[in-house]
């Protein structure tokens, strides 16, 4: 089957890494692994992170250029894709494109990751807001990667649409290859973190994080932070109440390096304030690392409670420097939660159980002749 996948948030070939770059190249990967022919559609990234209903106007009129350019391409001759495919839709980053293109040429219309939020609509990302809501409703199929998100769009469907459950996942195969480095007596306990530096649930995990490690002080730890971004020096700022030499600031690095860093720590640290769901955490699991985080949100479909590392109440702060010492403490207790966080992704959240979840969904869609489309 031809598919045209777009990503309205982030394009994959984005410069900037981010759970979100990472998860639309895994589903890339899995459509291609099912069989499909996938061509990227050329539409805006759509994405308004401030709320400015100006911006909204000329992205819409950006997409609604493309739509229309899209649609010619076809009226003269060009192949036409049997399926659209639209990653991550909601009020900040709308898909004004896919629901029309479908419509026009009689194809279904698949969404992963939607999300909708009633309250979005009566505030500044009202356009976005609308917008995400008549594509969630105009789609033949969703997946939903969390319980947030299908709880968040299930008055929006009917009994018609398909809607099937798609929990976050990666290729575990690049951890597995590589051996994780031994903790050496007395060195250390390596504490890592993973994320970008930006305003908003980004900023306040930071500044909870360095809280929250101030009571584990007696330990013997050391943090490295991965990621970069325009509140750096707000994060720098909140990482100087721990004492020198705690923290070591490794800015953006190259995949093939953070697999190192992954390999080379001991626990992944992340107080997750307005956590979607963290690929960063499954990435942290693959390798090997037993995650401590908030239950914010979809944290829980990616960390198995008490399995694969300890979810604490968000902004719990006793509890979760509880966790941290715990685990700093026990190197058993730590090696047995990393040996089952890496089983998890290997036998759960692999790319060949996603492959299977978006091909039930596919073969569940109503057949179309062919001639209807080509």
């Amino acid at each position: 089957m031809n598919v045209q996948y777009y990503t309205p948030m982030k394009h994959p070939s984005h410069p900037v890494p981010s759970g979100d770059r990472l998860m639309a190249h895994l589903l890339h990967r899995c459509l291609e692994i099912c069989g499909h022919q996938v061509t990227l559609a050329a539409g805006p990234c759509t994405y308004d992170g401030i709320g400015d209903p100006l911006i909204q106007q000329r992205l819409r009129a950006a997409a609604d250029a493309q739509t229309d350019s899209l649609l010619q391409h076809y009226a003269q001759g060009a192949a036409k894709p049997d399926l659209w495919f639209t990653y991550h839709v909601y009020h900040k980053a709308p898909d004004w494109i896919g629901p029309a293109v479908s419509r026009a040429l009689s194809i279904p219309y698949v969404i992963a990751e939607a999300s909708y939020a009633s309250k979005a609509a009566a505030l500044a990302w009202e356009m976005g807001a609308r917008s995400a809501e008549l594509s969630i409703r105009s789609a033949d199929l969703v997946f939903s990667m969390t319980r947030t998100d299908r709880d968040g769009i299930a008055d929006l469907l009917t009994p018609r649409q398909l809607h099937l459950d798609l929990p976050p996942f990666l290729d575990p195969a690049p951890y597995a290859a590589l051996p994780r480095s031994r903790h050496q007596d007395g060195a250390p306990v390596e504490l890592l973190t993973v994320a970008m530096m930006r305003t908003g649930g980004k900023l306040e995990s930071y500044r909870r994080l360095a809280e929250y490690l101030q009571a584990c002080a007696q330990k013997n730890w050391r943090l490295s932070i991965v990621g970069d971004g325009p509140s750096r020096n707000d994060v720098e700022q909140a990482m100087a109440l721990l004492e020198p030499g705690r923290v070591r600031f490794l800015g953006q690095i190259q995949e093939a390096d953070l697999l190192q860093v992954y390999l080379q720590s001991d626990l992944f640290v992340w107080p997750a304030a307005g956590e979607a769901y963290g690929m960063a955490m499954l990435e942290a699991q693959a390798a090997g690392l037993p995650v401590i985080a908030g239950r914010g949100r979809g944290v829980e479909h990616v960390v198995c409670d008490g399995k694969t590392g300890f979810l604490t109440p968000e902004g719990d702060a006793e509890a979760f420097a509880g966790v941290v010492d715990f685990l700093i403490s026990d190197v058993i207790a730590r090696r047995d939660m990393g040996a089952a966080a890496a089983a998890f992704v290997r036998t759960e959240r692999n790319l060949d159980s996603a492959c299977e979840i978006l091909r039930r969904g596919f073969d569940a869609l109503p057949r179309r002749p062919l001639k209807a489309h080509r």
